[in-house]
């Protein structure tokens, strides 16, 4: 296996991994937040929206950093890092997503995007974690008051 290889293929189980355990974390939070934290207390609707947006924000960020993946994967099928890109823009410029004939980014730059990707889903998963954590307590607070 070559250093394109290697590099390539690490990158496709971090984002594959990193995709996966946010989106299973935020559809937990989801699922588990309506029967353990109560609607009753302070907290009204805006709270319960920001909480199912902040969980469908990394939900989205997931199905990017899959798509990214697939991505890095078919240019893990070329047998160079310059084929390999190509291959990507072509596939982004097929899909309107790029234009043709731009500047290609290096495997380098387009590692740095995903990496800016996982850090705008781990922050906006946390966010989503810790209105969670305000509803769960403020539902204990409210199911103990008469």
């Amino acid at each position: 296996m070559t250093d394109w290889e290697s590099r390539v293929a690490a990158t496709i189980r971090s984002l594959r991994r990193n995709a996966l355990t946010g989106g299973s974390l935020a559809l937990l939070i989801l699922a588990l937040a309506p029967p353990t934290a109560g609607s009753h207390g302070f907290t009204g609707p805006l709270a319960w929206w920001l909480l199912f947006a902040f969980c469908l924000i990394p939900l989205a960020f997931s199905v990017h950093l899959l798509f990214d993946a697939a991505l890095f994967r078919l240019a893990a099928s070329h047998d160079d890092e310059a084929a390999g890109l190509a291959a990507i823009d072509d596939v982004l410029a097929r899909m309107g997503l790029r234009e043709r004939g731009g500047a290609s980014a290096s495997l380098v730059e387009r590692q740095a995007g995903c990496r800016r990707l996982l850090w705008l889903q781990r922050a906006s998963l946390a966010i989503g974690v810790a209105l969670y954590l305000v509803l769960l307590i403020d539902g204990l607070e409210g199911a103990a008051a008469p």
